[in-house]
């Protein structure tokens, strides 16, 4: 059974029980789809994101200043099963706006989800994410994220939604929703156009007003080919507390 792990779900939701909103920069910015690599295969997923225009001030301080830094993670995959991935992000990284460049820290990641979703035209999963983060990057030394995936597709076109909710394990009324939403359209196997939406409406428990709500919307296009999958897009802010623009790129390989 897919789920069968349920004593993994149940040891991460305890633990968000134990224990002031701490964002931090965004190292991977993607819609999960839950398609796994095959069992007993690996990959390599690189993660580049540039805000050539953005914010100037660290979200706390001695915290990375986003305009014109570069945030990105290298993140190792493995196919256990046919409906369990395994993955470390390893190392999450920073170059900063005057060149210097910084390790930000360590994720260890686990992907459940329905066989073969990428050809079904109904799918779902779940992904479970640990952080070790440095004080440079997160005021909170480690941090998790749940992040379902939900997904449809029919003639070419594609709907995926992952609500996520992210924890800085100090109760449940800290939980943060940041869910992103990916619509596309696949005019050929091999190349895909999407619009994403990335959005950050605060803890649970309150919320933040409009104006404080991170909203970003990016144009993506996708390349699929035998050995190796490139995306790239970019992205607009659409509120005062979101960077103005962002430019995104992922490089995965297939080993």
């Amino acid at each position: 059974m897919i789920f069968g792990s349920g004593r993994f779900f149940a040891l991460i939701c305890a633990s968000l029980v134990s224990g002031s909103r701490v964002l931090a920069q965004s190292d991977e910015i993607q819609v999960y789809t839950g398609e796994l690599e095959s069992p007993g295969k690996a990959n390599l997923t690189s993660h580049a994101n540039y805000t050539p225009n953005g914010r100037t001030i660290a979200e706390f301080p001695g915290g990375v200043v986003p305009e014109r830094s570069l945030n990105g993670a290298f993140e190792w995959a493995y196919g256990v099963n046919q409906w369990f991935e395994a993955g470390t992000y390893l190392p999450v990284y920073t170059l900063t706006r005057d060149r210097k460049l910084q390790l930000d820290g360590v994720k260890l990641r686990t992907l459940f989800a329905l066989p073969h979703a990428e050809s079904r035209s109904f799918f779902y999963g779940v992904n479970f994410e640990l952080s070790f983060n440095s004080r440079r990057w997160d005021e909170t030394r480690n941090s998790g994220e749940i992040r379902p995936i939900i997904g449809a597709r029919r003639d070419g076109w594609e709907l995926i939604v992952n609500p996520i909710l992210d924890t800085s394990f100090d109760g449940l009324g800290n939980l943060e929703f940041a869910p992103c939403v990916r619509l596309a359209y696949n005019p050929s196997p091999g190349l895909a156009l999407a619009i994403e939406h990335y959005a950050d409406f605060g803890p649970l428990e309150h919320g933040d007003r409009g104006e404080q709500q991170e909203h970003n919307l990016f144009a993506v296009a996708d390349f699929a080919r035998t050995h190796f999958d490139l995306e790239t897009g970019i992205g607009f802010g659409l509120t005062k507390a979101s960077d103005n623009l962002i430019l995104k790129t992922i490089f995965a390989h297939r080993f």
